[in-house]
C-alpha cells in the first residue's frame, strides 16, 4: 500500500448494516476533484473556496437513484487532517443501499476503495502517530473489557511513544558525544566522561526493563477470559452451562456421559465478556476406550488453560471419594466451586457437611448454591466468576497487539546496551561503544516505526477494517 499513496481513496468508515446515519470517508489530494463531480453545496459556492476546515449542507448526484442524496460534507482541504492530505467525510443517510451507490459514484468520480487499515497507515506515513500509535487505533476497536478500551486509548495518547521517544532521544545525544570524540580523537578534549557513560546506559537500561515488563504482562492478558466447567458425570454442568449462557447448546440428559466434547459460548456480564467451557466429566478409562480418553485429555486441557474453573458438585448427595480428589487438587485461587441442583436441596442440606461419607475429610463449604431450572444462586455466581476473572486479568498497559510484536526488539535492544556498557567497564574503544549503540537505537525505532519495512507494514495494518 506504500506505493500508492497519491491516489484518492474512499471506503464506509460507519458500522455496516442499517442505521441513522452513514459516513463515507475520503482521503487524497485529488479529493476536491472527485466531489466536484458529484457533490453539489445547498449554497451557491464551490470547493475551491473552502480554505478552512468545515461543514458544507449539500446533495450527491448519485447514478442509481433519480433523486439527490442529502448530506453534510465535513471537509478538510488542506494537510491538518488524520492522513495530513486533502480529507472529506459525508455524513449522509444510514441505508446500506444508498451508501454503496454512494461508494459506487465516488468511485467512477476517480477514487478508489480503501484497502484495511489504509487511512490509518497514511496517518503513520505522514507523521501524525507512530507504529504503537496505530495499533492503538486497532485496540480501541477490539477492546472487550474496559482495561483493554483504557490501554489502547492511553497508547494511542502516547503512553507508550513519549518513554520511547525520550529514551531514544538520550541514546542519540549519547551517540554523537561519542562521534564527535571520534572525529577529536587526536585532541585532548574529552565530549563524555567513563562516569556519566555508564550512568546514562544505566539510566537506558532501567528504562528498557520496565518496557519489557510492561510487554509481558500485556501479552499474557486475555482477549476475553476462559471459565470452564469440571466436575463428575451428571452433577449438572450441561444445564449450568445452558443457563450461563442463556440458550440451550448442550445436550442435557439424565444418563451419565452425555457430553464427549466440548461445548463453548460466549457470556457477556456487567460489561465484560467471557468464553464459558462445559466440559466432559471427570471419570477414568479403560486402555482401548480411545474416545473416552480423547475426552478426558480435552477436558483436561480446557481446565489447565481456563482462567477461572466452576468445580460442580451434585448438591443432592453425600461427596464422593473423586470429589474429594478433585477439591484437593484444586487450585482456590481460580476455583469456584458450586454446588447444583439447589432446588432439590433442603435448606438442611445447605449446611457443611462431612466430605466423603467416613473419609474423615475437612467439611465442605461450596462457595455457590445454584439451580439451573429454578434460577437460584445464578446471579451470584455471574458475580463471582466477574471478581475471579478481574483478579486473575493483570493490570494492562499496553496493547496485546503491540507487546507481541515488540517484546523481542526491546529485548535486543536491552542486549545492545548492556553490550555497550560492558565494553565501558572493560576499558573497550568508543568506536565498539558507538556501534552498540546505534543497534540499540535500531531496534528502538522498529518499535516505533522509525524504521519499518513494508512487510512489517503490511502484516500490522492488514488486520484493521476497510475504513479505519
Amino acid at each position: 500500500m506504500t506505493d500508492r499513496e497519491g491516489e484518492t481513496i474512499v471506503a464506509l468508515a460507519s458500522a455496516p448494516g442499517g442505521a441513522a446515519r452513514a459516513i463515507v470517508r475520503l482521503a487524497g489530494d485529488q479529493v476536491a476533484a472527485c466531489l466536484a463531480s458529484c457533490f453539489r453545496p445547498a449554497a451557491d459556492r464551490t470547493l475551491d473556496d473552502v480554505t478552512e476546515p468545515e461543514v458544507i449542507p449539500g446533495e450527491i448526484d448519485l447514478d442509481e437513484v433519480a433523486a439527490p442524496l442529502p448530506c453534510e460534507l465535513y471537509f478538510w482541504p488542506d494537510r491538518r487532517s488524520y492522513t495530513r492530505s486533502p480529507l472529506a467525510e459525508i455524513h449522509t443517510l444510514g441505508s446500506p443501499p444508498l451508501a454503496e451507490a454512494l461508494l459506487q459514484t465516488l468511485c467512477r468520480c476517480g477514487a478508489r476503495l480503501a484497502e484495511p487499515g489504509e487511512f490509518t497507515l497514511r496517518a503513520f506515513l505522514a507523521g501524525r502517530l507512530d507504529l504503537t500509535q496505530a495499533e492503538a487505533v486497532l485496540g480501541v476497536i477490539d477492546a472487550r473489557a474496559d482495561t483493554q478500551l483504557e490501554a489502547a486509548l492511553a497508547q494511542l495518547a502516547g503512553g507508550l511513544s513519549r518513554p520511547l521517544d525520550q529514551l531514544r532521544t538520550q541514546l542519540l545525544e549519547l551517540l554523537a558525544h561519542l562521534e564527535a570524540g571520534l572525529d577529536f580523537a587526536e585532541e585532548d578534549i574529552e565530549f563524555v566522561a567513563r562516569e556519566e557513560l555508564l550512568d546514562a546506559l544505566a539510566a537506558a537500561d532501567r528504562q528498557i526493563a520496565d518496557l519489557i515488563e510492561q510487554m509481558r504482562s500485556s501479552g499474557h492478558v486475555p482477549a476475553s477470559g476462559r471459565v470452564a466447567l469440571v466436575g463428575l458425570p451428571n452433577v449438572g454442568k450441561s444445564s449450568l452451562f445452558n443457563a450461563l449462557a442463556a440458550a440451550s447448546h448442550a445436550l442435557v440428559s439424565a444418563e451419565a456421559g452425555t457430553t464427549r466434547d466440548y461445548l463453548t459460548a460466549e457470556v457477556e456480564y456487567d460489561g465484560g465478556r467471557y468464553q464459558l467451557i462445559d466440559t466432559a466429566g471427570v471419570e477414568s478409562t479403560d486402555e482401548g476406550a480411545h474416545v473416552a480418553t480423547a475426552a478426558q485429555q480435552a477436558r483436561a486441557a480446557q481446565q489447565q488453560a481456563a482462567e477461572v474453573v466452576l468445580l460442580c458438585l451434585d448438591g443432592t448427595r453425600d461427596l464422593l471419594p473423586a470429589e474429594v480428589e478433585l477439591l484437593a487438587a484444586s487450585e482456590r485461587a481460580w476455583t469456584i466451586v458450586v454446588q447444583t441442583k439447589a432446588d432439590r436441596m433442603g435448606e438442611s442440606s445447605r449446611e457443611p457437611r462431612p466430605a466423603g461419607a467416613n473419609q474423615g475429610e475437612p467439611q465442605l463449604h461450596a462457595d455457590v448454591f445454584t439451580s439451573s431450572h429454578s434460577g437460584a444462586g445464578l446471579e451470584e455466581l455471574r458475580r463471582a466468576i466477574a471478581a475471579k476473572l478481574s483478579d486473575a486479568a493483570p493490570a494492562t498497559e499496553v496493547v496485546a497487539s503491540t507487546a507481541a510484536r515488540c517484546r523481542e526488539s526491546l529485548q535486543r535492544a536491552a542486549d545492545a546496551v548492556e553490550a555497550a556498557r560492558q565494553l565501558v567497564e572493560s576499558g573497550g574503544g568508543e568506536e565498539l561503544v558507538a556501534v552498540e549503540l546505534r543497534a540499540a537505537l535500531d531496534e528502538l525505532g522498529c518499535v516505533t516505526g522509525a524504521v519499518y519495512t513494508d512487510d512489517i507494514l503490511d502484516r500490522i495494518f492488514s488486520r484493521f477494517c476497510i475504513g479505519k
